[in-house]
């Protein structure tokens, strides 16, 4: 999938394959997260994973205040303890497909939002 809107000094996305993701100034597997002005490989296969633990030192490469969630092909949802978790750092989140996770991100990261995106 083709993504016209970019951003040079921001990582916006230029399109996605599914396995990667292609930003304006390079292309990462996935699993990864990616933040305005940082992005990196990740060692999270599943949603259950994902914890205080995980998500902190991806946050304070790059203050995020929403983190939307690409699961794959369909949407799945956080355990309600894993959300309250989450929320008591201060971020909000969302889940959805991969495909709308990234045109998510690409429309926040426009409106200069402090947002990061876990794509799964």
């Amino acid at each position: 999938m083709e993504f016209n809107q970019q951003e040079p000094c921001q990582n916006s996305i230029v399109s996605f394959g599914g396995t990667w993701v292609k930003l304006a100034d390079g292309v990462v597997e996935t699993p990864c997260f990616i933040s305005p002005n940082y992005y990196a490989e990740v060692g999270i296969n599943c949603l259950e994973e994902l914890d205080k633990q995980f998500l902190f030192p991806l946050s304070a490469k790059d203050n995020i205040d929403l983190l939307i969630i690409g699961t794959g092909d369909s949407t799945q949802f956080l355990h309600p303890k894993q959300q309250v978790a989450i929320r008591q750092m201060g971020i909000g989140i969302e889940s959805m497909n991969s495909e709308s996770a990234c045109r998510s991100f690409n429309l926040l990261l426009s409106d200069v939002r402090l947002v990061g995106l876990l794509l799964l």
